[in-house]
């Protein structure tokens, strides 16, 4: 197990985990063992995510690094984005989902590292989206005061929703019964079967990451020292527990064998891993902790297994009410579903992929091998052509 956090200093961490020969009535001890540091990007990282083999990073200098964790050496970059990095989402380990603020969510071919689709998703910038469990649908919002649905399997826009303010997070419960959007320290809980909003809960400071412990636990940090564990279905906070002596950036949760664990990651620059007790009312107990000395941004876990967290859970509901979900025409009220797509798309007897499209690539949307273009030149290039743009 590896944990793998990105800084405002341009690193990205490795801490390789391994628990200790337990003697018996002794609580098992976790010891984190500083693996890598890599220093790939030309800006503070701003997201990473890790599948069995790969982890990647999204920057502010608009590129993706991509670093083999088998082979412990850098993999290339990706170079299509025009804007900061802002999400990087996995689905199993044969497609990466890239979002930024240039508007576009990306679906990459996670073996060949080309870019299969290319989506204007935003009118602003995408701040952040999730992948339905099934794999059929995913969610974006962004700076254009909407939440998107995205029919997945064929490559298109399903459903745009009109909200009241800026969200800055969605995600998807673990069986994809219900999603969250979050707005400031808001959170709406919606239900799939309705595609309504059941409650909201109401966070002390403004939200900086969620992550589903359960299908109806959330655990919530925000601007704070503080975690707290919300009941999605009360809106009730079950606990809370002071994580870190500054904010909490990141979150990230998955199940091992005898541990369901939190990590979190701070500026204060410490990563902790937290065992889960099984009453969510109880706060976690530490089991390891690391001091990076850095200002930590963003935070992932590489499992060295196939087997991850999610396998683990029950099967992911399908997403049949929202695909069916028709808007209503007449009325336009802000929080409503305002717009179908505008064209259903025709039957297409060939065999699909994730996004709907043919594994042909998008032109030069490949793999940069990082020893061949390093990061520093291809920004160079956009300069110059920027200017001879402006003199022409």
């Amino acid at each position: 197990m590896e944990l793998v956090a990105g800084c405002y200093e341009q690193v990205l961490f490795g801490f390789s985990v391994r628990p200790e020969p337990k003697a018996s009535g002794d609580h098992q001890k976790w010891t984190p063992v500083a693996d890598f540091t890599h220093h790939a990007h030309t800006a503070s990282l701003s997201a990473v995510a890790a599948n069995s083999r790969f982890v990647v990073t999204g920057s502010k200098d608009e590129t993706i690094h991509i670093y083999d964790m088998k082979k412990k050496i850098d993999h290339g970059a990706l170079v299509h984005h025009n804007g900061t990095i802002t999400c990087l989402k996995f689905h199993g380990n044969r497609h990466l989902i890239s979002g930024a603020e240039d508007g576009l969510i990306c679906v990459w071919d996670a073996k060949k590292w080309e870019c299969l689709k290319s989506i204007k998703a935003h009118k602003g910038h995408v701040t952040f989206l999730s992948i339905h469990p099934s794999g059929k649908l995913a969610l974006s919002v962004g700076t254009d005061k909407t939440l998107r649905t995205w029919n997945l399997v064929e490559g298109r826009s399903a459903f745009i929703k009109n909200i009241k303010q800026n969200a800055h997070i969605v995600e998807w419960s673990p069986r994809g019964e219900k999603y969250v959007v979050v707005t400031l320290d808001k959170i709406d809980v919606y239900h799939l079967d309705t595609a309504a909003v059941s409650g909201t809960i109401t966070n002390e400071k403004r939200v900086s990451s969620v992550t589903f412990l359960s299908e109806s636990v959330l655990a919530v940090a925000g601007d704070e020292e503080v975690v707290r564990f919300f009941d999605t279905d009360s809106l009730m906070c079950l606990c809370e527990f002071k994580a870190h002596e500054n904010r909490v950036k990141d979150m990230f949760s998955f199940e091992i064998p005898e541990h369901h664990v939190i990590v979190t990651a701070s500026s204060d620059g410490f990563i902790k891993m937290w065992k889960l007790a099984q009453d969510m009312k109880v706060p976690p107990s530490l089991l390891c902790e690391v001091n990076t000395n850095a200002r930590l941004t963003c935070l992932g876990v590489w499992l060295d297994s196939v087997t991850d967290a999610k396998e683990s859970l029950p099967p992911a509901a399908e997403p049949s009410a929202v695909s069916k979900e028709q808007p209503k025409g007449s009325k336009k009220e802000s929080g409503d579903a305002v717009q179908e797509e505008a064209r259903q798309s025709k039957p297409n007897t060939k065999k699909r992929d994730l996004t709907g499209v043919s594994e042909k690539p998008t032109t030069g949307s490949g793999l940069v091998a990082a020893k061949k273009r390093k990061v520093g030149e291809i920004l160079e290039k956009k300069r110059k052509k920027k200017k001879i743009g402006v003199m022409q």
